[in-house]
């Protein structure tokens, strides 16, 4: 099997929203015969973007499993949506390939979100290729996206294909390794050719260029280029994969996906200069402990993204780490602690599944059927010699929607609809407003949500309506409140409940949470009680003393107090604490923190002066600009309640040619006038 491992390749596809990651993989899967047929998004024919709400909105709301051979070697792919919608557990899709292909479009270049994207791949640690895609575009500009691999990435890139012409006469490639040209035909490959004498002088300087940065990566390599000037295409190449695998060498190709012009030297790409399972650094366990990528190691698969699906039910999407899995096993839950029954083995084609009758092992991205106690983020493994993953980060929730039945009473169905989208989906948060009662449902931005409330409709007849969102604002405290007492006393004829206690109260640092010392001595309260003084704070604090909202960053130190033999309870001294925070913030004073979104706007040049004027009404603050190919791009900082709305807004400033990303930055203390209207529509509604 190590054989096999050594040429079998596991990436992800990435990229930004729009760049044409889910062609770049049709393309791929056509050249390598395992579609018959060149899908188009525009026509909802693609094998990866299959749900209905992908068809309709012409982009990957979720990533795409597919597999296929080429040149008798095994590849799996991972289609990752570029959307920051639904990219919030792109951290989980990084965790399951060995090597990534990063998309980039050659009409705009390296963007703002394209930055976004490399630093999660970046953090990664994973070795990368770089596709530049739609070259055969109007504007398509390829020294401007070459340039921005370097200037604005920062990596160090490698050109393997020079293109011969751009936009309509985008005709074939050089390829730099041998120097020969290669000019496309109508068959999706290329024939041989002449290298163009417009560019062959150019090229030839590209070349030494490329051939200088290779020999840099490797010591003794360089030594015997400068001592004979000329190094053979073998030692260029093998020093091109070593330094890929490690990172300091990024190789880049260049083709169309729609125009299906690159993909075979993309898929020999791939083949020789991208990373096998063998190759992966060893995994770390949640415990700290090591799992090496190895057949021989005991079994281990991370369930990496869980589907749904209309008759075979829930699908586990699993990686496999270390090990063999066999088809009709049984593997250990390490998270759940129990014993999961392994059916079939299921490789996926886009929403088709072809059974798998070999065991797998590391590298394999294999579709699990029906397993009982299973999430994402789980890890199944051999029992007697137990392991499970550290759990990637999940992005947090940025915004958050208030749900309503369309008939009243139905607001279990509602509630029970979305949480059967959480399995899958774990981006998603599903919860109750424990005052008003509301289901609330938080996600990664506005399309998140609507695109979910659409899914549980088609998918389980629930009519949602979507109420205006809620904003999550913060408090914290102002100043510092010392020696407050909380003092719970009631007489009811038996036993009464008495619990008295007195507190420091203070603000910490940004980010510094809540924190609770005890300096209790001498037994003034017994250490039974003092639990129940934190409980009581916290669930205070959680419910806020301003407008309704969690208060944050702060510091309780509990020093003194009292207590009764026979009246003293945990729920008096809970109710003492709670008493007690509440007068303490009262002296301290409270603020409320709103959230600020970095909000990076894409739009044509003429429309520049509109948005960033519109923005600034928006109490936004521009915090810079770039312009190329006729878009400007702007990033600004803008609270979250200005743009809960914003895409209609600049649907209609730009004549929908307007295109924009946001991301949490930081909170920010309100402006007076938002803190009194805020607090008033708290207790508006607290009054309703």
């Amino acid at each position: 099997m190590s054989d096999d491992l050594k040429t079998q390749r596991t990436y992800a596809l990435i990229g930004h929203g729009g760049c044409g990651k889910t062609s770049v993989a049709e393309m791929l899967l056509f050249n390598a015969g395992a579609v018959n047929r060149l899908g188009k998004i525009e026509e909802g024919t693609t094998a990866l973007d299959y749900e209905p709400e992908e068809i309709k909105r012409r982009g990957s709301i979720q990533p795409g499993f597919a597999n296929y051979k080429w040149k008798k070697n095994q590849h799996f792919l991972i289609d990752t949506p570029g959307d920051s919608n639904f990219n919030g557990d792109l951290s989980h899709l990084l965790a399951a390939a060995d090597s990534v292909v990063f998309v980039i479009d050659a009409v705009d270049g390296v963007k703002p979100l394209t930055r976004k994207a490399w630093a999660e791949v970046k953090k990664s640690g994973l070795p990368v290729l770089v596709f530049i895609n739609k070259m055969d575009r109007d504007r398509a500009d390829f020294d401007t996206a070459f340039s921005g691999l370097a200037g604005s990435l920062g990596l160090k890139p490698v050109l393997l294909q020079h293109p011969i012409g751009e936009r309509e006469d985008f005709k074939g490639v050089v390829d730099m390794l041998s120097g020969q040209a290669l000019m496309f035909n109508d068959k999706g490959g290329a024939d041989k050719g002449e290298v163009p004498a417009g560019i062959k002088d150019s090229v030839e300087a590209m070349r030494e260029t490329m051939i200088e940065n290779i020999a840099e990566s490797d010591e003794a390599l360089m030594e015997k280029y400068l001592e004979e000037g000329a190094l053979s295409l073998e030692e260029i190449t093998a020093a091109l994969k070593s330094g890929a695998l490690s990172g300091e060498l990024v190789p880049v190709c260049v083709g169309s996906a729609m125009g299906n012009k690159g993909g075979p030297m993309l898929l020999d790409a791939i083949q020789s200069f991208l990373a096998c399972p063998l190759d992966h650094a060893p995994w770390i366990g949640d415990d700290g402990s090591e799992r090496q990528s190895d057949p021989d190691e005991p079994l281990a698969c991370f369930v990496f993204k869980t589907l749904a699906d209309p008759f075979a039910g829930q699908l586990s999407v699993v990686r496999v780490l270390s090990g063999v899995l066999s088809p009709d096993s049984s593997a250990f839950n390490k998270n759940k602690g129990e014993k999961e029954r392994v059916g079939q083995l299921l490789l996926m084609q886009g929403k088709d599944q072809a059974q798998c009758k070999e065991p797998l092992g590391p590298g394999a991205i294999v579709t699990l059927a029906k397993l009982k106690n299973t999430a994402t983020g789980d890890t199944l493994c051999d029992d007697k010699k137990p392991f499970a993953l550290k759990r990637p980060d999940t992005a947090p929730q940025l915004i958050t929607y208030a749900l309503a039945p369309a008939e009243k009473g139905d607001e279990d169905k509602v509630y029970a609809a979305m949480a059967k989208l959480l399995e899958e989906d774990i981006t998603l948060k599903l919860s109750r407003d424990g005052e008003t009662a509301d289901i609330l449902v938080s996600g990664m931005g506005q399309n998140h949500i609507e695109v979910s409330v659409e899914r549980a409709k088609r998918r389980y007849k629930a009519e949602i309506v979507l109420k205006t969102p809620k904003v999550p604002y913060r408090e914290t405290l102002k100043g510092k409140a010392r020696e407050i007492q909380g003092r719970h006393k009631k007489q009811t004829g038996g036993r009464g409940q008495f619990g008295d206690c007195w507190i420091h109260i203070e603000p910490q640092p940004k980010g510094a949470g809540y924190e609770f010392v005890d300096q209790i001595v001498g037994g003034s309260i017994p250490r039974q009680y003092i639990p129940a003084v934190d409980k009581g704070i916290q669930e205070s604090a959680a419910r806020g003393v301003l407008a309704g909202y969690p208060l944050i960053d702060f510091k309780v130190t509990l020093y003194d107090g009292t207590y009764h033999n026979v009246d003293s309870s945990e729920m008096a001294f809970k109710i003492a604490g709670s008493l007690a925070f509440k007068k303490a913030c009262e002296k301290a004073g409270v603020t409320l923190l709103e959230p600020i979104m970095t909000l990076t706007v894409a739009v044509p040049d003429a429309h520049m002066g509109d948005v960033i004027g519109d923005l600034s009404s928006r109490r936004g603050k521009v915090l810079g600009s770039e312009s190329s190919g006729g878009v400007t791009e702007i990033k600004a900082h803008v609270p979250m309640s200005e743009i809960l709305r914003y895409a209609p807004d600049l649907n209609s400033m730009t004549g929908g040619q307007g295109t924009f990303g946001m991301e949490f930055s930081h909170y920010e203390e309100c402006p007076p006038q938002v803190l009194q209207k805020v607090v008033e529509n708290s207790k508006k509604a607290e009054g309703d």
